[in-house]
């Protein structure tokens, strides 16, 4: 199985190349690294990673917590906050986006490895349960398609009452 990438999102660039060396040594692969929001989008778009590691407060217009959101609802990919700030209203913000982890910094690799695990984990658990309720539903519209058949083929009189 290949290695996860990862979009990190960090202003820092300091802290960025930190991440990405600590993620590389972990096994990820790094797609890429962005300093704002909008950055964060069009890599997102482009590489479609299987995770982004977001900070809150970026360079530009749109912080973290927006971009975030953009990216779950545009492409479904999964984010894990990477952030210094835990008051009460960033939290309640970030929670609105539904991410699949929330690190306060200062982090170890310990705790950045295994919550990257769960969430790629979760997400991958998710998309194989929407992909069976599909399957699920397609088959249940064809036991119904097969069954309205049978009805009409026994009883021309009936043609179309079942549907």
């Amino acid at each position: 199985m290949s290695a996860a990438t990862i979009l990190v999102v960090e202003d820092e660039a300091i802290t960025a190349k930190d991440l990405q060396a600590t993620l590389e040594d972990l096994g990820y692969a790094v797609c890429g690294t962005a300093s704002s929001g909008a950055e964060a989008l069009q890599k997102a778009e482009a590489d479609r990673p299987d995770l982004v590691l977001m900070d809150i407060v970026l360079q530009g217009d749109m912080d973290g917590i927006e971009a975030a959101e953009q990216i779950r609802t545009r492409w479904g990919i999964p984010v894990v906050y990477l952030t210094a700030h835990s008051d009460t209203e960033t939290i309640r913000r970030a929670s609105i986006t539904e991410p699949y982890g929330y690190i306060l910094k200062p982090f170890n690799d310990r705790e950045l490895h295994s919550n990257i695990e769960i969430a790629l984990y979760k997400n991958r658990m998710e998309r194989q349960y929407r992909e069976s309720c599909e399957r699920i539903a397609k088959n249940l519209r064809g036991t119904i398609d097969c069954i309205s058949e049978l009805i009409r083929t026994r009883d021309p009189f009936l043609n179309r009452h079942q549907e």
